[in-house]
């Protein structure tokens, strides 16, 4: 795959979405690949700040990820939605607006057995067209930002443009061949770019 024009989304049309991976991206990756409790959320250091800054900037904030570890099994939906609460508790008390957050929890396949497959599930869409249909964003102002190809495959295959962080994964996954726009170290790189990109097109 290979990723759509390197232009910035600099216009002042609003809405634009970022699209923010959960797991390596906004919060460190759990050892298990999934944080069982509250307490093993832990949070890459300037993130939060990092996204003040983007709703300061006039972006719709989105959180996205699949969360298959209830479908298999290792953690309960209750455990999720603590852990999920727990996440946006602190981005609320970071003074951050999050507009949605995006888990998808089922999975297509169990051990052989059919399972639940979702529209939301990455590298599917479903999340990118809810946003367009019910915050009217505009996929073609708007980036997803990830650690691994998953997530910059799905936002690739909407349109959208795409941007690698070297927390988490790193994007060494290998599990789908995409090539993002940009590769910046971290979240706060990724929000300072946009903000540097905006500046030069005021």
């Amino acid at each position: 795959m290979h990723s759509n024009n390197l232009r910035l989304a600099t216009t002042r049309d609003l809405p634009r979405g970022l699209f923010i991976d959960r797991w390596g991206t906004l919060c460190e990756l759990p050892p298990m690949g999934f944080a069982k409790r509250p307490s093993e959320v832990e949070f890459i250091p300037g993130v939060l700040d990092a996204m003040y800054e983007a709703t300061r900037l006039g972006w719709n904030l989105y959180i996205i990820g699949n969360e298959e570890a209830v479908a298999h099994g290792h953690m309960t939906e209750a455990q999720w939605d603590a852990v999920n609460e727990h996440i946006e508790q602190a981005l609320r008390g970071h003074g951050v607006d999050l507009t949605r957050s995006y888990a998808s929890l089922e999975v297509p396949e169990i051990n052989g057995t059919p399972g639940q497959p979702s529209v939301f599930r990455l590298p599917e869409t479903g999340a990118f067209f809810h946003a367009l249909h019910n915050d009217k964003v505009d996929l073609s102002k708007s980036w997803v930002i990830g650690d691994s190809t998953i997530e910059l495959a799905a936002g690739w295959r909407a349109d959208m443009h795409t941007m690698g962080v070297r927390t988490g994964l790193g994007l060494s996954d290998g599990q789908l061949h995409v090539e993002p726009a940009i590769v910046v170290a971290d979240l706060p790189e990724a929000i300072a770019c946009l903000r540097r990109a905006g500046a030069e097109a005021a």
